[in-house]
């Protein structure tokens, strides 16, 4: 299950699904609008393997890492969140669901920064 945080414009969810991109938006087809941060991670930890999209740079912690589901912080302009979600979703290392579970990821133009669960260090992914 792909979800966006409430935080990503109308306009970007629309693409996604024209995309053919299945896609949940927190306060319109899950969740309820107006969730705080901290009722975020509660929240995934009741779903199924989820995928969590926010632009919110404070979900880049190692600590939230988390078996159940993976946690991409979008650190991109509002208008490029549609793009980067379909690049993420395409790598090659991280196109499965099973591949993103148990990760924190941060997008930025470079590449992806990416904290596992048990890991010691930051892993760097650069685009194909």
């Amino acid at each position: 299950m792909n979800i966006l945080d409430e935080n990503i414009p109308e306009s970007q969810r629309q693409l996604l699904r024209s995309w053919k991109i299945r896609i949940q938006q927190i306060g319109h087809e899950i969740g309820r609008q107006g969730m705080q941060d901290e009722e975020i991670i509660p929240f995934l930890h009741r779903l199924r393997q989820a995928t969590f999209f926010t632009r919110d740079l404070g979900f880049y912690e190692r600590q939230l890492c988390h078996p159940n589901y993976c946690l991409v912080v979008l650190n991109v302009g509002q208008y490029e969140v549609a793009s980067f979600v379909r690049r993420i979703l395409r790598h090659p290392k991280l196109n499965a669901k099973a591949q993103r579970m148990g990760k924190v990821t941060e997008v930025k133009h470079t590449g992806l920064q990416l904290w596992h669960i048990r890991a010691e260090k930051e892993e760097f992914l650069e685009w194909n």
